[in-house]
């Protein structure tokens, strides 16, 4: 085969994606904290699912206790084995309670059994529903509020700032948002369509009563990618939702290696195509062509193919850097693309092959199976 043919479905595939009305790769759906003073937060209740989370529970707990004056914080302690709940009762926080969390009852994933725990304690007219590794920034809360008041909107997500300390970490986790973006446009979850519903489960806003009409955390128990299911939920209800990014809540999680970062991914994706073997397929060839073909038709190809090559790979990078700048990364990362398009396939496989075997996805030392 000529190269040239390696070359041309990925440059087309690039410029599709950078001229989609949409713009799936820009960063303008974002959200800051714009205010710091401690105001009244009286309507609101934090629920914080929380196993084995001694390493971050503290920091996130403090950030809370700077929001505002007069919310709750629910932790429920999600059956830890570790120092978790004594940390966190330590800390001498206005309406904080810890809540021993049950058994895990069939049939639910940990984290949606833990918030529904938590959700029948919760009196208030506004839930937050936060990782217990997120910190927010003094003031978001009120930005939050404000964000679904001003916009007439029932669910706010925020996509957390992810830790990007490392090489694995630079190399991988920009790119697991940019990919997320592509695969969930903002600006279409963001509009009234019923196609696209996404949210970022490490911080939502949610109105308590529209959470009790769809049923509560019951309606999507057994759902392994619970965010964007809670937003489909509402959408399906005709109520609008938005998503956007921040540096306001920044995510402590580590990821200290490749194989920590394999996992967290391998653990949704076949998931995310439908456990589906044609999606799987089909995703793969698109990968392919996005990523592989344009670097071998760049080594392998005459003037015609290493220019077309060029071409698509510049336009890729063009796509990705508003990401980067975004997390205050160099550039040059952008030339790694290719690769990590590679590894992201290589997940998927991972966590098709999990799927086939059974073992499914697998989170805090439990198994979920299909």
């Amino acid at each position: 085969m000529d190269p040239f043919w390696l070359a041309l479905p990925g440059f087309v595939f690039w410029l599709v994606v950078l001229f989609l009305p949409w713009r799936p790769w820009s960063t303008r759906e974002s959200l800051d904290a714009s205010a710091s003073s401690r105001e009244d937060l009286s309507g609101l209740t934090v629920l914080i699912p929380a196993r084995n989370e001694e390493d971050v529970i503290i920091r996130t707990l403090k950030a809370l206790d700077r929001q505002g004056q007069d919310h709750r914080i629910i932790v429920i302690d999600d059956q830890s084995t570790d120092d978790t709940a004594a940390l966190a009762s330590q800390l001498k926080i206005p309406n904080l309670e810890i809540v021993p969390g049950a058994p895990l009852q069939a049939g639910w994933t940990g984290k949606l059994w833990a918030l529904e725990q938590g959700r029948t304690r919760a009196r208030t007219d506004y839930l937050l529903l936060l990782d217990a590794d997120i910190e927010l920034r003094p003031g978001l809360i009120r930005t939050l509020l404000e964000k679904l008041h001003v916009e007439r909107l029932e669910l706010v997500s925020l996509m957390a700032y992810l830790r990007m300390e490392n090489v694995w970490e630079k190399l991988l986790m920009p790119a697991f948002i940019y990919f997320f973006k592509l695969l969930y446009p903002f600006r279409i979850s963001n509009s009234p369509s019923p196609y696209v519903a996404a949210a970022a489960g490490g911080c939502i806003l949610i109105r308590a009563a529209v959470l009790e009409e769809i049923g509560g955390f019951g309606a999507i128990r057994g759902q392994i990618i619970d965010d964007c299911a809670l937003a489909r939920a509402v959408k399906q209800r005709g109520y609008r939702t938005w998503i956007g990014l921040t540096h306001s809540a920044v995510s402590h999680r580590q990821y200290n290696d490749i194989r920590t970062i394999w996992d967290m991914v391998a653990r949704t994706a076949f998931t995310q195509l439908r456990s589906s073997t044609a999606l799987l397929l089909a995703c793969s060839l698109l990968l392919l062509i996005a990523f592989a073909f344009p670097p071998a038709a760049l080594v392998l190809g005459g003037p015609g193919a290493a220019t077309t090559a060029l071409a698509g790979l510049a336009v890729m990078a063009g796509t990705y850097i508003p990401t980067l700048r975004y997390y205050d990364l160099s550039p040059a990362w952008a030339l790694a693309l290719p690769l990590v398009g590679v590894l992201y396939m290589a997940m998927t496989w991972t966590s098709a092959f999990r799927h086939w075997r059974g073992s499914g996805a697998r989170w805090k030392e439990r198994s979920y199976g299909h």
